[in-house]
C-alpha cells in the first residue's frame, strides 16, 4: 500500500497515461550505491522525505508523553479518527478504487474520499494506480514497495528514494481509465493539498480543543501527529510484515502471507496471501467478518443501501485453490 505524497509538482490530471510520479521529487538527491539486480539503475535519496519523516516520528514518540495529560475525550476522538483514516485507505482506495470489489453509490464515495484526505497516503488515483501495479507486478522492481528487497525498504524505505523505472514504465501500461471517470477521485486529486490540510491536521485538532476544552497542544500531537504516524505504520506493515511473516494456506509460491497482527492493526487487512490469490473478494479475507472491521463497514453500508454488488470468491473455489497451490496450513 502507498504512502503519503512527496511530489513537488503533479503532470496534469487529464492525461490518463501519465507516468506514476508519487513520492518522486523535483530537486536533485544523493546518489546510493547500485543495489544488484537492479539492472545499473542508482536511486537518489529524497532527502525532504526522510527529513520529514523523521521528525514525524520523533513528534510521534514526543506525543506518548502527552496521553496521561489528555482529556479521555481526547484519546477517544483520536481512535476515532485513526478509524475514519483506515476506512479511507481499506475500505476506500483499496477495496472500492483499486479492485473494485464492490460498487459504492455517491454519498458513500463522498465520505471515502474524504476519509482517504485524512489518512494523506496519496491522493485515491495515486494510491490506487500504484496498488494495481503492486499486485500486477509483485515482488519485483516494478512493485513500488517490492519486499524481497528486505523489511526496511518494504516498510518506509521506499519512500526515501526515487522510484525504480521498471515502476514507471509498467505503470504506463495499466488502464486506470475508471479511476479518471470518477468524479470524486478527480475532484479529491484536484483539491487533495487543502483537503489533506483540513482533514488530517486542522479538523482532527480543532474539535477537541473547542467542543470539550482540550488545549490545542494535546489536540494536535495527539489526534493528529501520534494518529498519523500510527495510520502510516499500520498501512506499512501490510507491505513489510505481511509479506514476511505468517503462513500460506492459498498459495505457496507467493511472498504475501496470513498475518493476525496486521490484520488487527490495519481492520482487516492482514489476510494477505488470500488477498493476493483474491484480489477481486470485498472481504480479502475467507473469513468474512471475523476480525475485518472493514467488511463490516461495507456489509452495513449495503444494508443501508449505499454499497452494492459484492465480490466473493466461492468456497469450491477457495477449496481447489488451497488443495493446488496452499502449504497445508489452516
Amino acid at each position: 500500500m502507498p504512502g503519503p505524497a512527496a511530489d513537488a509538482g503533479k503532470v496534469p490530471f487529464c492525461d490518463a497515461k501519465e507516468e506514476i510520479r508519487a513520492g518522486l521529487e523535483s530537486s536533485e538527491g544523493v546518489r546510493c550505491p547500485e543495489r544488484p539486480g537492479a539492472r545499473g539503475q542508482r536511486q537518489n535519496i529524497v532527502w525532504r522525505n526522510v527529513v520529514l519523516m523523521s521528525l514525524l516520528h520523533l513528534g510521534a514518540v514526543y506525543s506518548l508523553v502527552l496521553i496521561p495529560k489528555a482529556k479521555p475525550l481526547t484519546l477517544l476522538w483520536a481512535y476515532f479518527c485513526f478509524l475514519l483514516t483506515a476506512l479511507g485507505v481499506t475500505a476506500g482506495a483499496h477495496r472500492l478504487w483499486s479492485h473494485r470489489s464492490y460498487k459504492a453509490k455517491l454519498p458513500l464515495r463522498i465520505f471515502l474520499a474524504v476519509a482517504n484526505s485524512m489518512a494523506f497516503q496519496n491522493d485515491i488515483f495515486e494510491w490506487s494506480r500504484d496498488h494495481r501495479v503492486h499486485h500486477k507486478y509483485s515482488e519485483t522492481d516494478a512493485d513500488p514497495h517490492n519486499a524481497r528487497r528486505g523489511f526496511f525498504f518494504s516498510h518506509i524505505g521506499w519512500l526515501f528514494v526515487r522510484k525504480h523505472r521498471d515502476v514507471i514504465e509498467k505503470g504506463r501500461k495499466l488502464d486506470v481509465t475508471d479511476l479518471l471517470a470518477d468524479p470524486v477521485v478527480r475532484i479529491q486529486r484536484k483539491y487533495y493539498k487543502i483537503s489533506v490540510v483540513l482533514m488530517c491536521f486542522v479538523v482532527p485538532t480543532l474539535v477537541p480543543w473547542y467542543i470539550w476544552g482540550e488545549s490545542l497542544w494535546n489536540s494536535y500531537f495527539l489526534a493528529s501527529i501520534l494518529r498519523y504516524t500510527i495510520s502510516l505504520n499500520v498501512t506499512w506493515l501490510v507491505n513489510s510484515a505481511a509479506h514476511m511473516y505468517g503462513n500460506r494456506p492459498y498459495d505457496k509460491h507467493i511472498s504475501p502471507r496470513q498475518n493476525p497482527l496486521v490484520t488487527l492493526g490495519a481492520i482487516g487487512e492482514g489476510f494477505h496471501n488470500y488477498h493476493h490469490t483474491f484480489p477481486f473478494d470485498y472481504s480479502a479475507s475467507e473469513f468474512g467478518l471475523n476480525f475485518n472491521p472493514t467488511t463490516w463497514f461495507i456489509d452495513f453500508m449495503c444494508w443501508l443501501g449505499l454499497a452494492t454488488d459484492r465480490k466473493r470468491a466461492t468456497k469450491p473455489m477457495i477449496k481447489a485453490r488451497k488443495a493446488r497451490t496452499g502449504d497445508g496450513s489452516a
